[in-house]
């Protein structure tokens, strides 16, 4: 196959394409982030990187630098700040990142690709239809938490034909988090607990109560004693799903998971990368600040594989 891929951070769409079984060619990305570039080239060095997306122009490409007009797949996942419900005061297309959509749309309709595959965040309906309108498919609504540890709902517009929702395979945070937390000089403080939640028989009652009752799976046990956004302190029981991760630039943003005892601790960049279906330190090749980022800006890689899975069916 031939793939262009934009805005493709740390090649996410290369991780999905190979969980898929789908052979690569040429795999042509625009990023600009150097940290993100760094992590792919070492990951899959014959990635052909074109920078700036404004500035491409797939139909330009001289043929010695693997002229790709008509390419097998075109993917993406657009910047999503402008549409996100977590946003305060969202801009949508007025946002000088969500705008970057117009750009997918440019170029799609430069290359005219085979197959297409989008990725954003739950919008507001009105933003929702314009992309639909521009793209001539309805989007499909998957929660990644189906297929992972994460409750990490997404908008993936397509015309690969015959997807369906994946099944739900029933992966909760324990699965995921390294062994032996608490002797591993992982951050450890205390936990701000809630008014139902004194003791330790009541934080597995309330677990209980929280597995069958909450749609997402997420089983939040308390709140950890810190400043900044309620969303900052929230505390997760590792029997239930991890919140979605985001771009954590430190400051405590990392999701937090309860330890017992009225102790939690922060994630660690590979638990962080099971959360998104990437191999145990795939971005170990830059700062922990610089992995957590790229990671909260990429695919949920097994949703994105599951997707691209109905191109060989």
């Amino acid at each position: 196959m031939k793939v262009i891929s934009l805005f493709d951070g740390m090649s996410g769409g290369q991780l999905a394409l190979k969980k898929a079984d789908l052979n690569v060619s040429q795999y042509h990305a625009c990023e600009i982030d150097k940290y993100a570039i760094k992590v792919t080239q070492e990951n899959f060095p014959s990635t052909i990187q074109h920078g700036d997306v404004t500035k491409f122009n797939p139909v330009a490409i001289p043929l010695r630098e693997r002229y790709i007009n008509k390419p097998d797949l075109l993917i993406a996942g657009s910047p999503c700040q402008g549409f996100s419900f977590a946003t305060n005061g969202r801009l949508n297309f007025d946002d000088h990142r969500s705008k970057l959509f117009f750009e997918f749309v440019r170029i799609f309709n430069l290359c005219k690709p085979k197959y297409f595959l989008l990725e954003n965040v739950p919008m507001a309906k009105a933003c929702e239809n314009v992309i639909t309108n521009m793209l001539g498919v309805e989007p499909i609504t998957i929660n990644s938490g189906l297929i992972s540890a994460q409750n990490r709902k997404r908008l993936y517009w397509t015309n690969i034909p015959n997807v369906i929702q994946p099944e739900d395979k029933n992966i909760v945070l324990d699965d995921i988090l390294l062994p032996n937390t608490k002797a591993s000089g992982f951050k450890i403080g205390n936990l701000k607990t809630y008014d139902p939640v004194k003791n330790e028989a009541k934080v597995r009652t309330l677990v209980r109560h929280l597995q069958t009752a909450s749609p997402t799976g997420l089983c939040q046990v308390g709140e950890a004693d810190l400043n900044g956004h309620d969303s900052l302190k929230r505390v997760y029981h590792p029997l239930g799903k991890s919140p979605t991760v985001n771009t954590m630039g430190g400051g405590n943003r990392e999701p937090k998971v309860y330890l017992g005892n009225m102790k939690y601790r922060r994630l660690e960049p590979i638990e962080i990368e099971r959360l998104q279906g990437v191999p145990d330190n795939y971005t170990n090749h830059v700062s922990k600040t610089q992995r957590c980022k790229m990671l909260g800006n990429g695919f949920q890689v097994d949703t994105v594989a599951h997707i691209l899975s109905f191109i060989s069916k």
